[in-house]
């Protein structure tokens, strides 16, 4: 019977192979959004030495690939100018495999900590600013679609992670990230074209988190063992996101990245800049796009450890400005306005329409190139002392500022070092910020907001915000 039966089982075996069905990562799906006018990368797995077809509709053309030795296979088609209309693509290695409902538009990776995971739903007990009304008009904006990745830690470099793409509905919207979101709908609203956000992001995540093994091994304060890995809290792992989450999505090709990410590094700012640099240069050689643009969000203000007068946030804030000297086709926003008074001890602040719509302002502006948009806030530039006053001069202040009196933040100190809160002028004319105090009569620099929690209220004309700052170097 034995012989008998052993026959059968290899020809079933070997005919259920060959009739198996073709394997695709699921952010290869229904309703997922390609990038337009570009060749996009498809990919996953069938039998070795299999040839796998692909036919998407808007073209006549078919593309054919092998797949290799290990049941990999990878393509590369031309998608077409954007448009609202439903594509689908035929993938096939004998049994046919559809994907339907497809949109052809802008695609962006939204990654970071928590500010950024945080969805429209808010968090317990943490709000969104208009959270409701925004889901409920979210089915105004059927051109949006999301991605989210869960939260999926790995030792080792992944393949494939779990997330579908969902369509832009009441029911779906409240756990799509709203930074995101804001990010997306800004995009949607001005270049009338579909978009399509793939969410990456773990909340309490350090820099660290999104970097590989190759990276981390040249940082001495980082322990990569698993014992050291298991030791740290789950949410400040070193490595273990760029493996289970970043690196599986890699393939999908995408027009840029938004990044709200620091809160976890605060205390480390003297490394932040470079790792920062480190990550997105490693980020941009995965997806192999050349240099991706990368707009990201400054920390928001909070009390840290040190407290509300602390300066912590500040370093790790100035930190953040400096990185994008580091990091060609980059651009930072700033979130110090965009809290409320009461939120000093909420890490998530519940304006993300802001900071989703800067964001877009930085993609709008620099990315796509539209005229007319302004993009950054006032940034300290240089500095002159004169009879006892420090005059101070600003980029991106060209039509002068937003308000001549009641400016809040400003400080001053002298030679001892303490600062002390200063009075301010505006010169008009020459868009000039004029900070004094009567008891100094030798200042020798000015701060403006230069402490964990400390809320701004001056802007350029754009209603941007002054991007907080130091013209020292000292140790406190």
């Amino acid at each position: 019977m034995k012989i008998k039966i052993l026959p059968l089982l290899l020809f079933l075996m070997l005919t259920s192979s060959l009739g198996a069905k073709i394997l695709l990562p699921e952010i290869m799906g229904d309703n997922m959004v390609l990038q337009q006018n570009t060749k996009v990368n498809l990919w996953g797995k069938s039998d070795p030495g299999k040839t796998v077809e692909i036919r998407p509709s808007w073209t006549s053309e078919i593309t054919k690939v092998k797949v290799d030795a290990k049941g990999n296979w990878m393509a590369s088609i031309s998608t077409p100018s954007a448009s609202f209309t439903p594509y689908s693509i035929s993938i096939s290695d004998r049994e046919k495999v559809v994907l339907n409902n497809i949109l052809i538009g802008e695609v962006w990776l939204a990654s970071g900590q928590s500010n950024m995971e945080m969805p429209l739903n808010g968090f317990w007990n943490n709000p969104i600013l208009k959270a409701n009304e925004t889901i409920t008009l979210s089915g105004q904006n059927r051109g949006m679609r999301f991605v989210t990745i869960p939260k999926t830690a790995a030792m080792t470099p992944q393949e494939t992670v779990k997330g579908t793409w969902k369509e832009c509905n009441s029911e779906n919207a409240p756990w799509f990230s709203a930074t995101a979101y804001h990010f997306a709908q800004m995009l949607y609203r001005t270049l009338n074209v579909p978009v399509g956000i793939i969410v990456c992001s773990w909340g309490g995540s350090r820099v660290e988190s999104w970097t590989s093994r190759e990276i981390l091994e040249t940082y001495p304060d980082i322990d990569l063992s698993e014992k050291g890995i298991q030791n740290m809290d789950e949410w400040t792992r070193p490595l273990l996101m760029y493996n289970g989450m970043l690196k599986p999505v890699s393939h999908y090709t995408i027009k840029g990245f938004i990044w709200y990410q620091g809160e976890s590094n605060v205390g480390h700012h003297d490394v932040y800049a470079e790792r920062l640099a480190n990550m997105v240069n490693l980020w941009r050689k995965d997806w192999g796009q050349g240099n991706l643009p990368f707009y990201y969000a400054e920390i928001a203000p909070w009390i840290y450890g040190d407290g509300e007068t602390g300066t912590s946030g500040a370093l790790l804030r100035e930190a953040q400005f400096k990185v994008q000297s580091l990091i060609p086709n980059s651009g930072m926003i700033s979130t110090n306005d965009l809290v409320e008074e009461y939120e000093k001890t909420n890490i998530h602040p519940r304006n993300k329409i802001d900071v989703g719509k800067r964001l877009a302002f930085l993609a709008l502006s620099q990315t796509y190139g539209l005229k007319g948009i302004a993009s950054h806030g006032p940034e300290y530039k240089s500095m002159e002392i004169k009879d006892g006053k420090i005059y101070l001069s600003f980029n991106y202040a060209d039509d002068g500022f937003s308000r001549a009196v009641d400016i809040k933040g400003f400080e001053i100190a002298g030679e001892d070092h303490i600062f002390y809160p200063a009075k301010v002028e505006v010169d008009m004319n020459n868009r000039l910020i004029i900070v004094s105090n009567e008891n100094i009569l030798k200042p020798v620099a000015a701060r403006y907001c230069f402490k964990n929690f400390q809320i701004g209220n001056l802007y350029n004309t754009r209603e941007l915000p002054v991007v907080p700052f130091r013209t020292d170097n000292f140790e406190k």
